[in-house]
């Protein structure tokens, strides 16, 4: 059986006619509509219908607080639109078939567990970067998704006490793209305003660039600590770094090196305390994990596959 399957982003759609074997029939990209809901499902409808004769359902993946039982968003989350409202029976009703929705950072660490690089842990967790910081925990083999549907939610962290009410102590303003081009700027002296992607500051390392170092080795540093408390809290087997820029291996690598770091150097030594270290790996998706997540989460819920 086949399946239309999306990836909505605060930036674009992403979207594929896929089967259970994760061959893809057909794929592309289009902008997200942010002016209104009912833009935002239109997009997703013309999309749908090229490809209704083929398709079994719609497989959602979408950011926010999601009620999959439902198809209802608690959270609209980027897409303040879909704050409170019934995108997936909406869905239904204009395309004609089954629509089933999930958390994007739900959808990744599912894909990751199912056949990625979370395959057979315990407990483990994604952990995406990219314009906030999205996330999903693996506990005891299965995702936790929360009473609440927030468990995973690491953008809305505190990550300094001493000024919690500023967004830059959030874990999204410490240790998202978002926060790392911040950090560039800062070194380089440029205007806030100033536009510098991930690209540009990568390229800029890999030509020795000194500002693009410092803004690397603080933001790694910063998501290090939060791999320490992370894997402290929960026991953790690995941690997968996902979203666009994990696709740079040596973000991969100075992540881990930081890890090492901060384990050497821990108090906790002093008192004869040994703390397990998860394993820093990169998502075997990349940036596909939220569609094929998505699929995954689909064929959970109708019993098709295990989980």
């Amino acid at each position: 059986m086949k399946y239309m399957v999306f990836d909505v982003g605060g930036t674009d759609i992403k979207y594929s006619v896929m089967d259970e074997g994760l061959n893809r029939y057909a794929e592309g990209t289009v902008p997200t509509p942010m002016e209104s809901r009912q833009a935002f499902l239109h997009v997703l409808q013309e999309i749908y219908l090229p490809h209704k004769d083929e398709v079994e359902a719609i497989a959602v993946s979408l950011p926010g607080f999601i009620d999959s039982g439902k198809g209802r968003c608690n959270g609209g989350g980027a897409l303040v639109y879909n704050h409170q409202q019934d995108v997936g029976p909406e869905l239904e009703k204009i395309c004609g078939c089954p629509v089933h929705l999930d958390n994007d950072g739900k959808c990744a660490a599912m894909a990751e567990l199912w056949k990625g690089s979370l395959k057979g842990c315990q407990n483990a967790c994604v952990f995406l970067i990219g314009t906030g910081v999205g996330g999903g925990l693996v506990i005891d083999g299965k995702l936790v998704k929360g009473t609440h549907f927030t468990a995973g939610e690491f953008s809305f962290l505190m990550v300094n006490a001493n000024q919690w009410e500023d967004f830059d102590s959030t874990m999204a303003g410490q240790c998202s793209t978002t926060a790392l081009l911040s950090l560039y700027r800062n070194y380089k002296g440029l205007p806030k305003g100033e536009a510098v992607n991930g690209k540009q500051l990568f390229e800029r390392f890999h030509e020795g660039e000194e500002e693009a170092r410092k803004a690397l080795d603080t933001f790694c540093h910063n998501i290090a600590i939060q791999v320490y408390n992370l894997t402290t809290l929960l026991d953790l087997e690995k941690v997968a770094i996902g979203g666009g820029v994990s696709r740079q291996p040596v973000l991969i690598e100075k992540i881990s090196q930081c890890v090492e770091e901060i384990y050497e150097n821990s108090p906790c030594r002093d008192m004869g305390v040994t703390l397990n270290r998860a394993q820093v790996v990169p998502c075997h998706f990349s940036s596909e994990a939220n569609q094929v997540g998505a699929l995954y989460s689909y064929m959970a819920a109708k019993g098709l596959v295990n989980g």
